[in-house]
């Protein structure tokens, strides 16, 4: 073994031990937030709610309709009572669950991808294909993002794919901007120029080199974000653009209960309030981890 070869390895160790204290520090800094926790545990339960939602269910949020129990007030058998049909509100709102999340995590995967390839070629890139892309950026950050779902899903027809892929293709540009920001200020530091002038192709250097380092800011804006798209397809949902009935979404329940709110509030209330809760533990955890992946951010 040659004198450089330990040398070598010491670097390796030191690199890995180094990137595995980063992380061991973040997650410190996490539970340390007791309210971010907090929000990670609602979560949990939430997704555990949503994929035992048949075990759950006590009864079927479709089918099962309870005659002369239309707005029926809550009992011990029926905690949340019953909708306007006469159906148990608290199986629709334990399914409802599922819609909320599938529609957020799927429609965030999407517009991460997007927003994460787009902004990385236009920071990297620069020249004509930057300016191109950010006046897209503006253009989208720009318009009113609920008028444009709105007309987009009324001309595709309302459905869960429509509204994953609706949702998911018009709010990239959040992310892209982020990246494009953070590619900028990165391809001119020495690693980069490295990696160039050895020869390294452009597409390996943004995966490689660029996007580990603005890994945290997509996190933490994903997160962040999870929360605004549930509240976007409940809004397409109670306009009766988002899920087609009698599938049980949050939104399509709040919109059943709009015409019943005096007499039968319940109706209403109780996704509305599962809505509060969701989106408020997205935005404590991704409060949590901009706190614990920048610890500048709290100064």
């Amino acid at each position: 073994m040659t004198t450089s070869e330990p040398t070598e390895l010491n670097q390796q160790l030191t690199d890995g031990f180094g990137h595995r204290s980063e992380w061991s520090q973040a997650w410190r800094r996490f539970r340390a937030n007791r309210i971010a926790v907090g929000g990670l545990v609602v979560i949990l339960l939430l997704a555990t709610m949503a994929i035992f939602a048949p075990l759950l269910s006590p009864y079927d949020p479709i089918d099962e309709i309870f005659r002369g129990m239309r707005g029926g007030s809550p009992t011990l058998a029926h905690p949340f009572g019953y909708d306007h049909l006469g159906r148990d509100l608290l199986s629709r709102v334990i399914f409802g669950s599922r819609i909320a999340l599938l529609v957020g995590l799927l429609a965030t995967g999407i517009a991460v991808v997007l927003g994460v390839v787009i902004g990385a070629v236009a920071g990297y890139l620069g020249s004509w294909e930057d300016t191109l892309i950010s006046r897209v950026i503006d253009t989208l950050m720009a318009f009113p993002i609920i008028a444009l779902l709105v007309v987009l899903a009324a001309v595709l027809g309302p459905s869960l794919v429509t509204t994953v892929v609706v949702i998911g293709v018009t709010g990239w540009a959040r992310f892209a901007r982020v990246v494009r920001a953070d590619i900028m200020s990165l391809k001119a530091t020495d690693f980069v120029t490295a990696a160039r002038a050895v020869g390294v192709r452009d597409w390996r250097i943004i995966w490689r080199h660029l996007l580990p380092n603005v890994l945290g800011p997509i996190i933490v804006l994903a997160t962040l974000g999870i929360g605004g798209i549930i509240i976007l397809e409940s809004a397409l949902s109670f306009l009766g653009l988002g899920i087609r009935p009698p599938n049980p979404s949050w939104g399509g329940t709040l919109a059943d209960g709009r015409a019943f709110i005096l007499r039968f509030p319940h109706i209403a209330f109780f996704p509305g309030l599962m809505i509060v809760i969701t989106v408020l533990a997205f935005n404590f955890l991704g409060d949590g981890l901009r706190d614990a992946l920048d610890p500048r951010e709290r100064d």
